[in-house]
């Protein structure tokens, strides 16, 4: 049954994944009619919530954008950073959605970057003592428990990391719509790149719930 489960969020992702890069391909021909770049509106959407102590700036890669709490800049990959179109919008706006939550300190934000030195380390460790410690199993169970509460910390933070997704890409949506940064037909295609984007986060959660469950029941069958 696990395996059959791991095939299914595999291909799923796989799946989900695909979706994501076509949906950015054809959005990304999309253009604005505003002409304006991924660092512009990213920049206009920081000023208009007071926010001027973070920086925009290029980062190298595909879909590689994210929001850096720890030195306060958006980073836009280079096809969002200098590009004038729907796609480019739309991830634009939902990194400096994270920037927003960070000004605001969004609670769900909070937690999550709470997590992320406890998961940083656990990362290195944890698939480790998983595998010694189902090896070990009916000799040593205790040591598959502690691989198990440590998985469960990176867990946590796949399923904290859905809300906080989710509220930056309604954050950004709002402000494109509100500001009227995009008219009706470019804003239906940002909402569909940022739907897509979304659910490659709610995938990863399930897979990781699943695999947590898998060891879960490894320990309480043992012999």
């Amino acid at each position: 049954m696990f395996i059959i489960l791991m095939v299914a969020i595999m291909g799923a992702s796989w799946l989900v994944s695909n979706r994501l890069q076509s949906k950015f391909d054809k959005y990304s021909k999309l253009h604005l009619q505003n002409g304006m770049s991924g660092a512009e509106i990213a920049e206009k959407m920081l000023a208009d919530h007071g926010i001027r102590n973070v920086r925009v700036i290029s980062t190298p890669g595909r879909l590689t954008d994210h929001y850096n709490p720890a030195d306060k800049t958006v980073n836009l990959s280079e096809a969002v950073y200098n590009q004038r179109n729907a796609a480019a919008a739309a991830v634009a706006a939902h990194e400096v959605g994270h920037a927003v939550q960070h000004a605001t300190a969004y609670s769900w934000l909070t937690m999550r970057s709470k997590l992320v030195p406890v998961v940083s380390v656990a990362s290195r460790f944890v698939q480790w003592i998983l595998l010694a410690g189902i090896l070990m199993v009916n000799t040593f169970p205790e040591l598959l428990l502690v691989g198990i509460v440590i998985f469960s910390m990176t867990t946590l933070f796949s399923v904290v990391t859905l809300p906080v997704e989710y509220d930056a890409s309604n954050r950004a949506l709002a402000w494109l719509e509100n500001k009227r940064i995009v008219n009706q037909q470019e804003l239906a295609g940002s909402k569909d790149a940022l739907k897509w984007a979304a659910r490659t986060y709610v995938v990863a959660a399930i897979g990781s719930i699943g695999t947590l469950l898998y060891y879960v029941m490894i320990y309480m069958n043992r012999r």
